[in-house]
Formats: C-alpha cells, sequence, structure tokens
C-alpha cells in the first residue's frame, strides 16, 4: 500500500450483519460501489495502552472525546517492513486519524520512548505524537487484532467507502506484528462487521438500500470487545486456580 491517506476527518458508522444480509445487500450496492484494487487483504495492528488499560475503559463510558494509538501493517511484515503509527481520535460522532510511516522496527522503538521524533517527518504530527506520548508514558502493546478486508468505494465519490470485516482475531501475548495472524474470534458466529466512511452526508441511495434490508447501526469496537473477552478469560482463569486451591487443601 504504496499510496496512503496520512490525516482523516470523517463520520465511521459500523453495522453488524448475517453474512445471507451481505449477499442481499452486494447485490443492490455494486452498481453504485467499486471493489478497490488491493481486494480482499489482511490487517493487523498492535493497539497500545496504559498498565491498567485506561485508554479503553475510558473509551468504553462513552465520553464525548476519546483516542487510541496503534500500529498498523497491511500483511504479516518483517522488522524492516513499512508499518503506520496512528493516532485515532473521536470527537463528537467525527473521527480524526493522523498517521505517519517508518520502518516495524522503528515504529516499536519510537513508541517505547527509545527513538527521537525525527522519524516523522510532519511537523503537525510530530506535535500530537509527542503530547500522546508525554500525556502516557507508560504506554506499551497491549492487544494484537487482526482481520481480512474487503473495502468498497462509490464510482462517483471515491470518499464514500463501505468495508467489510471477517475472521476478527485478538490476542493479548506475542504482541509483535512480525509474529502473524493468530488469536481468539470477536465476531458473533455467522456474522461480519461492516463499516461505512463518509465525510459528509450518507447519500440518499445508500440510505434506501440499507432500510430496505433492515440494516441498522450497531455499537462495536474490536479493541472494546476483545478487551471484554480479556477480562472474562482472566475472571475464569481466577476462579479455576482458586477451586484448584481448595480442592489441593
Amino acid at each position: 500500500m504504496a499510496n496512503y491517506q496520512s490525516v482523516f476527518e470523517r463520520k465511521e458508522t459500523k453495522y453488524l450483519i448475517t453474512y445471507d444480509q451481505w449477499g442481499q445487500l452486494m447485490k443492490e450496492l455494486r452498481p453504485h460501489m467499486e471493489l478497490d484494487k488491493y481486494g480482499k487483504h489482511l490487517i493487523t495492528n498492535i493497539y497500545y495502552d496504559t498498565q491498567d488499560w485506561y485508554l479503553i475503559r475510558h473509551s468504553m463510558s462513552k465520553p464525548l472525546y476519546k483516542e487510541k494509538v496503534r500500529v498498523r501493517s497491511y500483511g504479516v511484515p518483517t522488522e524492516k517492513d513499512s508499518v503506520y503509527i496512528e493516532i485515532k481520535k473521536k470527537f463528537d460522532g467525527i473521527v480524526y486519524k493522523r498517521r505517519a510511516k517508518m520502518r516495524l522496527n522503528h515504529a516499536e522503538t519510537f513508541l517505547a520512548h527509545q527513538e527521537g521524533l525525527a522519524v516523522v517527518s510532519d511537523n503537525q504530527k510530530i506535535h500530537e505524537f509527542e503530547s500522546v506520548l508525554s500525556f502516557y508514558p507508560d504506554l506499551k502493546p497491549a492487544m494484537y487484532l487482526s482481520y481480512k478486508r474487503l473495502a468498497y468505494f462509490d464510482k462517483e465519490d471515491d470518499s464514500i467507502r463501505i468495508t467489510f470485516d471477517q475472521e476478527i482475531l485478538y490476542r493479548t501475548e506475542d504482541l509483535f506484528l512480525s509474529s502473524g495472524s493468530y488469536g481468539q474470534p470477536i465476531l458473533p458466529e455467522n456474522h461480519l462487521l461492516m463499516e461505512i466512511k463518509i465525510c459528509g452526508a450518507m447519500p440518499v441511495w445508500l440510505a434506501r438500500i440499507l432500510s430496505r434490508n433492515k440494516i441498522f447501526p450497531a455499537k462495536f469496537s474490536k479493541y472494546a470487545n476483545g478487551y471484554q473477552n480479556h477480562l472474562k478469560t482472566q475472571e475464569k482463569t481466577t476462579i479455576e486456580v482458586r477451586e484448584r486451591e481448595v480442592y489441593s487443601a
């Protein structure tokens, strides 16, 4: 993905849909939308958070403003491959994203406060990344997330995009992009995640298609769902340990 957009400002709306709904939806979308040149591709991410998971806990409290920090790759990178450091902010329903491209090993040392900001060439980005890193000095890798994505754009307005994410996996160990895509699934069975990304108002034709197919917005965060599953796993492990202690006493 040599060409990439480094600044985003748009509204992103998510929908949990079944594969049956997807099949019908695509019949109606094809006259308007076109698959991007990458086809079905793997997206891998490492989300960064504080020791006590402050960023995701704050995000789940539904504040007016929230932010996330992650490293994203398209495919499984080696240490010398290019990845993207991203700061994703959401204020009053609008998503603002800044991203900077660098080698994976540089990104890891940069976010670990071990490498200077010279690896980011844009001054505005330097200030934003510097501000986040200084505000969260204990920021560290917290979760791996990967998924397979199909992305479509409007034939008449390529700022309108629709993505479909399948096989969403997470893990909280082995937090290296170079380790490859594996982990625990997040999506409900027989479902995929659709996301509509628009800079302005939703076109009438798209709103009508969604209405006809009874497809409505859903609150679904990959990171939040992974975090909730992580907590459930921790709780289950704690209970099992206590039970073993009781039985062995």
